[in-house]
């Protein structure tokens, strides 16, 4: 016995049937520059991101789907929160869309930290301009009250 006792054969790592498949996933996969960032959640307004992302996910399925909203929910309370592992188990709901939600919510994500109340600058600067419209209609009806 000139092996040392030793047993013969491979690992699970060394042996390519059992090789991690999301690793190699992520390895062929292309990824936006913004993914390469990281988010602090303690610092975004969660409840103006969720009615975002059911909307979205609503408008990408063509229905409502409260299973993927919630599994959505849940990826983003996870401690170590990863978009591209995001965007790999979204797939499999949202398929040739997972990408592009999942770039936009990082996206709106990245800005809400950036802000001080939390709030993603584009969702601030769609109220203003929300606002700056209801004064025009409101100035309009005051002109047309007066002639």
């Amino acid at each position: 016995m000139g092996d040392g006792g030793f047993f013969k054969g491979t690992s699970l790592e060394q042996d390519s049937r059992f090789s991690d498949k999301q690793k190699k996933l992520l390895k062929s996969m292309n990824f936006p520059a913004e993914f390469n960032r990281k988010v602090d959640l303690k610092r975004v307004n969660m409840t103006v991101i969720k009615p975002w992302i059911a909307q979205k996910i609503v408008d990408l399925l063509g229905g409502e789907d409260e299973v993927v909203v919630n599994y959505v929910f849940g990826l983003l309370e996870e401690t170590d929160l990863d978009p591209r592992m995001m965007q790999i188990n979204l797939t499999g709901f949202l398929e040739r869309n997972a990408p592009i939600f999942v770039t936009e919510l990082w996206k709106l994500l990245l800005s809400a930290q950036d802000c001080e109340s939390g709030i993603p600058a584009i969702f601030l600067e769609q109220k203003m301009e929300e606002i700056r419209k209801r004064k025009v209609e409101i100035f309009k009806v005051s002109i047309c009250i007066r002639i």
